[in-house]
């Protein structure tokens, strides 16, 4: 009788069990599960970050000196929130939004610029002379974006929050000079409800 009272509490808790259901949803939906960092946030701060960028004097007073659009490329975006953020993520929002801005000019970051080259260099030896491309005719930056992403977290009694502060600076390669510093924040609150038995 125990056996039989045992495999029935087994088959219920079984047939209980929650079954995984998987549906395709809009790629800009707001979907907030964990409450940790996600792809919409990545996205908030690239939208506001870049259109605070290019509302600032720094873009005029350079098109003013020079006549030309400036030229950027991206340096370290240092994680150094309490949780695993894929900074590559909002970096490409920022370039992509800097870009179809139109109003600056992008040349590859650091680590593509390496892969680029062993690509050139390989050409020396394997491409024709009309195709291969020569080395030293890389458009240099003008201004370098670096920049960093921090938490703070609260919590008691199932509850808590989490506060998101995003700084980026876009930095003078030639003078070292800061020609603008952007901020977005943003605070989340989650509640887990308790568990009955």
């Amino acid at each position: 009788m125990r056996k039989v009272t045992l495999l029935l509490a087994l088959m219920a808790l079984v047939s209980c069990s929650s079954h995984r259901q998987v549906s395709r949803i809009a790629p800009d939906s707001v979907t907030d599960l964990s409450g940790q960092w996600n792809d919409t946030d990545a996205k908030l701060v690239a939208q506001e970050m870049v259109s605070d960028c290019l509302a600032k004097t720094w873009l005029t007073d350079f098109l003013q000196v020079k006549g030309q659009k400036p030229v950027v490329t991206v340096g370290t975006i240092r994680n150094m929130s309490s949780e695993h953020i894929d900074t590559d993520i909002f970096t490409s929002d920022f370039e992509r939004e800097l870009i179809n801005s139109g109003k600056v000019r992008f040349v590859a970051s650091r680590d593509q610029r390496g892969e680029i080259r062993n690509e050139r260099a390989d050409q020396q030896e394997n491409s024709s002379d009309e195709t291969m491309k020569k080395f030293g005719r890389e458009v240099g930056a003008d201004f370098i974006l670096l920049g960093s992403v921090r938490t703070i977290t609260d919590e008691v009694e199932g509850r808590h929050t989490t506060f998101y502060q995003t700084n980026y600076e876009l930095i003078n390669l030639e003078t070292n000079e800061k020609v603008w510093i952007g901020e977005k924040e943003i605070k989340k609150g989650i509640s887990q409800g308790k568990v009955k038995w």
